[in-house]
């Protein structure tokens, strides 16, 4: 029998490699490229494949942020849980009760990431899914004073969405399908 948990190395290089190809590269996040330049964003891999674990994982990962304000962001990457979209969802709601119930409402914010990311009432092959579809199921934090920062200083922040949908829906279904399936060492 062999395993199949991919090493947390090549979770990592998939996620930055569909960091840079994908999200800075067509502009999909404008303040991406900068943090992960300064090198202040934090990888942090998990193999739980139960809620549980998940969930202590992320308060782990805000008491990261609390204690290391070099981080600017993090992300984390469950590589074995939640490949079912719906699972997903289920645990993001409960991970963002969590961060209330915990008093980090107002100190950190998550924004979520899938393979098969599907917003509501869009088609599964609606190619502006892919402006939160990732290689592996995640969680970003983001640190709520720095989100305020960032839309301050850019200079249309409403428009970053729909210039997504736009984005993604005119390079087209294909097209992101390959660049998400490139993120992945060949040895996959």
């Amino acid at each position: 029998m062999t395993d199949k948990t991919p090493p947390d190395q090549n979770v990592i290089t998939a996620t930055q490699a569909w960091l840079k190809s994908v999200i800075i590269e067509y502009g999909i996040c404008p303040f991406a490229q900068r943090e992960l330049e300064r090198g202040s964003v934090y990888f942090s891999v998990n193999h739980d494949t139960k809620i549980e674990p998940c969930l202590l994982h992320l308060m782990l990962e805000c008491d990261r942020l609390d204690a290391e304000p070099g981080i600017e962001t993090t992300l984390l990457i469950y590589a074995d849980a939640f490949a079912e979209f719906d699972d997903y969802l289920d645990f993001l709601e409960i991970a963002e009760s969590l961060l209330a119930e915990q008093g980090y409402e107002g100190v950190y914010q998550l924004a979520s990431f899938h393979p098969d990311y599907c917003f509501q009432g869009a088609e599964a092959d609606d190619a502006a899914n892919y402006t939160n579809r990732s290689p592996y199921p995640m969680l970003h934090l983001l640190r709520e004073t720095s989100i305020a920062q960032a839309v301050a200083s850019h200079p249309d922040p409403e428009s970053i969405p729909q210039h997504n949908i736009e984005l993604t829906r005119k390079l087209g279904l294909s097209k992101m399908q390959a660049l998400l399936a490139a993120c992945f060492p060949v040895d996959r």
